[in-house]
């Protein structure tokens, strides 16, 4: 059987793990081909010295009946970007799906350190992972999505625009960081919309990414044993949800409605009725305000 996005072709900058990786999967999974990029390659380690792949990534892809294609790029670097679009075009001849989950920034940033305590030089490579990246690949990439009407940009970030905007997130970098990206998606839907394309904020909520179940001690398969030590860890998810939300929006006739627009995986959910893998619809960025920045006991009921 075809899925909803046979024919699609997608671009998921940053795809090596996390959440590009569970959104490169679901594409796939929904019938796309896919571009998946990044640093960290079977040949060579990025600065995270982690085993996760591109074509690892790209492996799952085409497991999940899409056809997944890795290309090693480092997103800084302008000329790689380029090479990397004229591929695609000269591939395939068109761009569907842009997601710029570029980021990079989890050994740069210092939790609640002031900027003039913080490292200056890990506080601008930050801001460049984070925000010049996604910057680069746009440029290159939108007029290719722009030769067929009805495509979608997927701005990846942290936090939706309600909740980073009241809420100070973890020093200086990171919340510029993840408030520059809400704000591309505002302005590329500007940008975007009148030429018939669609661009969004996408947030996942506490997710489960390789990292956090590293720094959890735990695996997917096991991932409640951490609950243990952070009780609210209950509400985290897959990075496949996310994915699925990102699939979700490529499907969609009316994709448009959203343009411009924050998002959030677990408001996704509620309306386009997909589930994580275990069935459940986590809404991460509501229990944060509601529970946990609240001070209440975790409790996940009514919030998955």
């Amino acid at each position: 059987m075809s899925g909803p996005l046979e024919g699609k072709v997608a671009l998921v900058a940053g795809a090596t793990r996390g959440a590009g990786r569970g959104i490169a999967v679901e594409l796939g999974a929904a019938g796309a081909t896919v571009y998946v990029t990044g640093r960290s390659t079977r040949a060579h380690r990025s600065e995270y010295d982690r085993p996760e792949t591109v074509e690892d990534t790209a492996d799952l892809v085409t497991a999940a009946g899409g056809q997944g294609i890795a290309v090693a790029a480092d997103h800084l670097d302008k000329t790689a970007v380029r090479d990397l679009v004229d591929r695609v075009a000269d591939e395939r001849g068109r761009l569907d799906v842009l997601v710029n989950d570029i980021w990079g920034g989890e050994n740069l940033f210092e939790w609640d350190t002031p900027v003039w305590e913080h490292d200056l030089d890990n506080g601008l490579r930050l801001l460049r992972l984070a925000v010049e990246t996604h910057a680069v690949t746009s440029h290159y990439a939108l007029p290719l999505l722009l030769r067929h009407p009805g495509g979608l940009v997927v701005e990846v970030t942290d936090g939706t625009a309600e909740y980073n905007r009241d809420t100070y997130r973890v020093n200086f970098f990171y919340d510029l960081a993840k408030t520059s990206v809400l704000r591309m998606a505002f302005a590329l839907g500007h940008e975007l919309g009148p030429r018939g394309a669609t661009a969004v904020a996408l947030t996942p909520g506490w997710m489960r990414s390789e990292l956090m179940l590293d720094a959890y001690g735990v695996r997917e398969e096991n991932w409640r044993d951490a609950l243990a030590r952070e009780p609210h860890f209950a509400i985290s998810e897959t990075p496949r949800f996310t994915g699925r939300a990102v699939a979700a929006l490529a499907a969609d006739p009316d994709v448009a409605r959203f343009n411009g627009r924050s998002l959030s995986s677990g408001g996704l959910a509620r309306v386009y009725g997909f589930t994580d893998l275990d069935g459940s619809r986590p809404d991460a960025w509501r229990y944060l305000v509601e529970v946990q920045d609240a001070g209440k006991p975790a409790d996940v009921t009514g919030y998955r």
